[in-house]
């Protein structure tokens, strides 16, 4: 994509600009002359983002989605929004229906009134209403909060997103240098990576297309994966061989129920309802390529950050997640 600092909306306010997503969409608006508001929980876990941009280009400001009055304060006088806000799991007052269904509805409600020009929301492939999983259901319920109070509103469904501080492949890197042998659940399971310095492009090439109303786009990389796959592509990045013990999803929810109360659960219960489903780009849909954006395979970038795990390195899930 050619930037053009003369098209791309601003100020641009993104919620969750501190997470993984977030913050690679924050460079691209920088980069593509945007000033950036960033609308976080935690506004001082984000002033390393203040670098991505000019002095005064990027701004903090504290903002919870629970909360309509900082939600309110975070979109005014702005041109457009962004909402990356998401969780995998629920805990406290992080519920998957407030967090991605009211918590977008309030984004909406407030951009309306504040005159903002264009929203993207990131959603997900496999929102669906009718989904086993509540995560599922809950991102569709969030779309359609989305469309009902901003008619107009760009929806993103990545698939897995990677890259260096992501927790997917992370994850299982660490786990395949510690454990010989590994669980496999829903091998055959399907995914399409998506890298999400593309993903952030793509964001950022829809906010500039004036003509984009209303559209969804399913966003995925160049191949499509089995979750088996995966894996040993992980081992070979590593440099280790190791056993996959393929275990049933029936088999392995007891275990979920208890893991779940985790701080960090490794599985809950609902992600192993979302895994019975392939996670790709549909048929008849609009997709990265469409916003003029060549994806990068997943071969090329894994090895530039799964390396570490060779010469011993850690693992971090406070710091993939931002």
């Amino acid at each position: 994509m050619v930037k053009d600092r003369n098209m791309t909306p601003s100020p641009v306010t993104v919620f969750g600009g501190v997470g993984f997503v977030g913050r690679y969409i924050v460079k691209e608006l920088a980069e593509a002359g945007a000033a950036v508001r960033v609308a976080v929980r935690h506004p001082e876990r984000g002033l390393f983002l203040k670098s991505m941009g000019e002095v005064g280009q990027i701004s903090l400001v504290r903002a919870n989605i629970l909360d309509e009055a900082s939600v309110v304060a975070a979109v005014s006088g702005v041109a457009a929004v962004v909402n990356t806000v998401g969780i995998l799991f629920e805990r406290g007052r992080q519920r998957f229906d407030d967090i991605h269904s009211e918590g977008a509805k309030r984004i909406a409600v407030a951009a309306r009134a504040s005159g903002v020009e264009r929203i993207i929301h990131i959603s997900a492939i496999g929102a669906d209403g009718r989904s086993p999983a509540r995560y599922a259901r809950s991102k569709a319920a969030g779309e359609a909060a989305m469309r009902e109070k901003f008619r107009d509103t760009i929806i993103i469904r990545p698939s897995v997103v990677f890259g260096a501080e992501d927790d997917f492949f992370n994850r299982f890197a660490f786990l395949a240098r510690v454990f010989p042998v590994m669980p496999l659940l829903a091998g055959k399971t399907k995914f399409q990576p998506i890298y999400v310095s593309d993903l952030a492009k793509a964001v950022v090439a829809a906010l500039n297309n004036s003509d984009l109303v209303g559209d969804t786009f399913e966003i995925g990389g160049p191949q499509v994966y089995q979750f088996r796959e995966m894996m040993e592509l992980i081992f070979e990045q590593v440099g280790r061989k190791r056993i996959l013990l393929p275990l049933p999803i029936a088999l392995v929810a007891p275990l979920a129920a208890v893991l779940e109360w985790l701080p960090k659960p490794p599985i809950t219960r609902d992600q192993l309802c979302f895994l019975r489903r392939d996670n790709v780009v549909g048929t008849n849909v609009k997709t990265i390529s469409d916003l003029g954006i060549q994806a990068t395979p997943l071969e090329v970038v894994l090895p530039t950050y799964l390396a570490r795990f060779k010469l011993g390195g850690s693992y971090d899930s406070n710091a993939m997640s931002g």
